[in-house]
């Protein structure tokens, strides 16, 4: 085991439908992050000590200055890891690689304008990691996070981004946050087409009442590879790019799976 390698212990755990849950473990003192980005986390099959056997990446919900690391994860049916995982209760530990990893984070964009952060599923946690940085209320006039999923069961975290505005830290600028959900799968309250559809119809623009701008919009996005796929077609159709260390753009995306 390097030096890299270190044992977390689970301290909390929440379970939002049958097949997604949040957990939160210890935070080696050493580990550092910017919002945005994943831990490679390691399961190994003698939960006794021996060395992990098998890794995924995993967003960081929490926030840079959180004394724990928080997880939001999905079942997968059979998955190799995630039917392990989903099995650990609060004692048990959790391997991670001390490496930060990943490129979901402010510093693709000028730090100004408006932020879109387009999430489905569990592609919600980088988001929720960069509404606990500070940096991100400073400097952008407007966070407009919109969550996709099947079902409303599936809102995760809902409450938290609701209360923001009560936060010690950041309520005085909660009036720059607007939250959509959109749930595609039942009938609600919530618009039911995919992101894609909602941006080349130029509904999601009306529902938070904000243009997508080249010159001010600043679009980050995660979930399943289908949805970045479809999402990117429909910005770049409108004139959108990729950013890159080379170029500047409007999008960022994350590529993990």
């Amino acid at each position: 085991m390097t030096d890299a390698i270190h044992h977390t212990e689970i301290t909390w755990l929440h379970r939002w439908t049958d097949h997604l849950f949040s957990f939160r473990t210890t935070r080696p003192p050493s580990f550092r992050f910017t919002p945005g980005q994943f831990a490679r986390l390691g399961l190994a099959s003698d939960p006794d000590g021996a060395e992990p056997d098998i890794w995924r990446a995993y967003s960081l919900v929490s926030g840079p200055y959180d004394e724990y690391l928080e997880y939001y994860s999905i079942v997968v049916p059979d998955g190799a890891f995630t039917s392990r995982l989903c099995r650990l209760e609060v004692g048990d530990r959790v391997w991670m690689d001390q490496q930060n990893h990943g490129f979901l984070t402010l510093d693709r964009f000028p730090l100004e304008g408006d932020l879109w952060m387009l999430a489905s599923g569990t592609g919600l946690a980088p988001f929720m990691s960069l509404l606990a940085d500070p940096l991100a209320w400073e400097s952008f006039d407007r966070l407009l996070l919109v969550h996709s999923v099947r079902e409303s069961k599936e809102l995760a975290y809902q409450d938290t981004i609701l209360s923001l505005g009560d936060h010690p830290i950041f309520g005085e600028f909660a009036h720059r946050l607007q939250y959509q959900p959109v749930v595609t799968r039942e009938a609600t309250e919530h618009p039911r087409q995919r992101l894609p559809h909602l941006i080349a119809s130029g509904e999601l623009e009306d529902l938070l009442d904000c243009k997508l701008s080249l010159e001010r919009s600043k679009v980050m996005l995660c979930g399943n590879p289908q949805m970045l796929q479809d999402t990117r077609s429909a910005l770049k159709a409108r004139g959108f790019v990729s950013a890159r260390s080379s170029r500047p753009g409007q999008i960022a995306t994350e590529n993990y799976w």
